[in-house]
């Protein structure tokens, strides 16, 4: 399969200043910018900052960044799922994986993660892709934003919907382990019935386990 990137941007204006939601962007492009210090939700900002370009260098890797002048504030990575979990068993080359989101306090409730997404999607390659993002409530910054499983869950729903990704049923484990939560997925237009039929059964494989 062809890994097509169109480059999209636009403004967003926010009360702190005009953000830049740009991308896929290059691994030079992101190495060329500052990475802001209150990015580490997934691990120290320098180690995050290598694993952005790192994952720009895939063929299949998507990074959205969300600028303030020079510096990225938040970002949205897309990748082949992790080796290790069962989205990948499939070996399917149109099943992308939202591996994280992240945007920094300052700028959190200002439709940063939503403008992140919507941006991602404009680009027509994705309508040749399942997209899916597996959400885990530990990962959740429940302690800086104050909000219940339930609430932080919400607002994770609401701002996915904006990327058209929806809620799916699954038998997976560890997303069955807490009800908050969850498997969401987009399937692209031009994504084939024996892809959909594929991810149906990545969905529920203990049923076929016999």
């Amino acid at each position: 399969m062809e890994h097509k990137k169109t480059y999209n941007a636009k403004e967003l204006k926010t009360p702190y200043g005009t953000l830049i939601i740009e991308g896929p962007i290059s691994s030079d492009k992101i190495a060329s910018y500052e990475f802001h210090k209150d990015l580490v939700a997934f691990r120290p900002p320098d180690l995050q900052h290598k694993a952005l370009i790192e994952i720009a260098n895939l063929k299949e890797g998507r990074i959205i960044i969300a600028r303030h002048q020079n510096t990225i504030v938040g970002y949205v990575t897309f990748l082949y799922p992790d080796p290790l979990e069962r989205w990948s068993e499939g070996k399917m080359d149109n099943l992308i994986e939202l591996g994280a989101i992240e945007v920094i306090p300052q700028f959190r409730g200002c439709s940063v993660g939503k403008n992140l997404l919507i941006v991602s999607m404009m680009d027509d390659a994705m309508e040749d892709y399942i997209i899916i993002t597996t959400e885990y409530y530990w990962h959740w910054d429940l302690k800086g934003t104050g909000l219940n499983v339930w609430d932080y869950r919400k607002v994770m729903e609401k701002m996915m919907n904006a990327g058209g990704l929806e809620w799916f049923a699954t038998d997976d484990p560890e997303i069955c382990s807490h009800p908050a939560n969850c498997l969401m997925a987009k399937i692209g237009k031009r994504v084939d019935t024996e892809s959909i039929q594929k991810f149906d059964r990545l969905r529920f494989m203990n049923r076929f386990m016999y």
